[in-house]
């Protein structure tokens, strides 16, 4: 899943935020930045809470995703393969996503903001449903009593009659999907009346496990290309205009992670957060997933190359922190993110003389024998998580068409 906001962070003269927009706001959009008229001040036990939420909670999908990535590679059925990034696509993307930033500015500017929110809400709320419940699939399978019959459903809409006849939507599910999805409709039910915190998250843990697991780039390369045309775009946006400050300030969905400082004084009612955009997950994410994949293509037993740029990822996290506490200045994550990320595993690819077979792995050949792409609007079909898989591919860089992503 890909996002307006890659992530940034922003310190308060009374405590630091990560902010997936360079901006602190409370439930109301009331605006937190200056410290001088800021109503809350946040404890050091709320602070840390914060950030230590924030950082568990930004590596449960990039680990688990990253595993899942695994088997979804090897998936049998061709609707719930994943697609791929080719270095094309991960060249192309950073312009894509920078035209997409600046004509939502555009759009928030000469439109009535409540409006495209309440547009970008039903978009987010029907793909949160689809996303959620693909991943609590897994989960359903383990725990689904064995003694209550599975039913199959299917969802068919077609277009035409006789050869010239086209399906639309040919959506496939068991008992198992339909307690999923309705779950996953609750949630979402409660995250468009009330716009809680832990709804926010839910979603959010969704999309950003969601899109570890069924975007893969084809190798360490493109990875690279990926990443570095990212660390130009953030921090260009973030340092050189105030155009990713007024498109966040204005956004309303959830595509970042939160966790309120207030925790302690007001409980479940907190609204005072710290915040991670969801790009800053998902970017560094496929990367790591594709070196979890190296590793298994090696068949050494080994999960060097996933561990050590893990273990980067929480390095470069907390240089984030670090010198937004030191500078006191807003700092794009993946300015300190993508160097650990890409240097960490070279450095011990060199070390173990494997720099060029890291570079010559791909991982569609090695998982991804029949990798589909996308060239044109793709149809519904297949499971609740082929279903995810599709609508993903309208809103991610994996697409061939030069639509950017939301």
């Amino acid at each position: 899943m890909a996002d307006v906001d890659q992530g940034s962070v922003l310190p308060s003269e009374t405590s630091p935020l990560i902010l997936d927009g360079l901006n602190s706001t409370d439930s109301n959009g009331t605006d937190a930045v200056n410290a001088t008229v800021a109503k809350f001040v946040a404890t050091p036990e709320g602070t840390a809470l914060a950030y230590g939420s924030l950082v568990f909670m930004a590596l449960l999908p990039i680990f688990f995703g990253a595993l899942r990535s695994v088997n979804c590679g090897k998936s049998k059925n061709s609707s719930d393969m994943p697609e791929t990034i080719t270095g094309r696509d991960a060249a192309r993307f950073p312009i894509i996503a920078s035209c997409t930033l600046f004509g939502l500015y555009l759009f928030f500017k000469i439109f009535s903001q409540e409006y495209i929110n309440l547009l970008l809400s039903m978009y987010f709320f029907v793909l949160g449903i689809l996303a959620l419940s693909h991943t609590m699939s897994p989960f359903m399978n383990r725990i689904f009593p064995a003694n209550i019959p599975i039913k199959q459903y299917q969802l068919l809409f077609t277009q035409g009659s006789g050869e010239t006849k086209e399906e639309i939507v040919n959506y496939e599910f068991d008992t198992k999907d339909m307690i999923c999805l309705v779950i996953s409709t609750v949630v979402g039910v409660w995250y468009i009346l009330k716009k809680h915190w832990i709804a926010n998250n839910l979603f959010g843990l969704a999309f950003a496990l969601n899109g570890v697991e069924l975007l893969h780039l084809n190798n360490v390369s493109t990875g690279c290309i990926l990443l570095g045309g990212l660390f130009v775009y953030d921090v260009f946006w973030v340092f050189g205009t105030n155009v990713m400050v007024t498109v966040a300030k204005s956004f309303e969905a959830p595509i970042k992670l939160v966790f309120p400082q207030d925790l302690f004084q007001k409980g479940l009612g907190a609204n005072q957060f710290a915040m991670l955009g969801l790009g800053d997950i998902v970017i560094p994410g496929i990367f790591i997933a594709l070196l979890l994949r190296f590793d298994v293509s090696l068949k050494k037993n080994t999960r060097t190359y996933f561990y050590t740029s893990f273990l980067a990822y929480i390095f470069g996290l907390g240089m984030t922190i670090w010198v937004m506490h030191t500078f006191k200045h807003a700092q794009p994550a993946l300015l300190y993110l993508v160097p650990a990320c890409i240097g960490f595993p070279v450095v011990v690819a060199l070390l173990k003389g494997e720099l060029t077979e890291m570079f010559s792995y791909e991982s569609s050949e090695e998982v991804l024998p029949h990798t589909p792409r996308l060239t044109h609007y793709p149809t519904v079909s297949g499971s609740p998580a082929s279903l995810a898989n599709s609508m993903q591919s309208s809103s991610s860089p994996r697409r061939r068409r030069n639509n950017p992503p939301m």
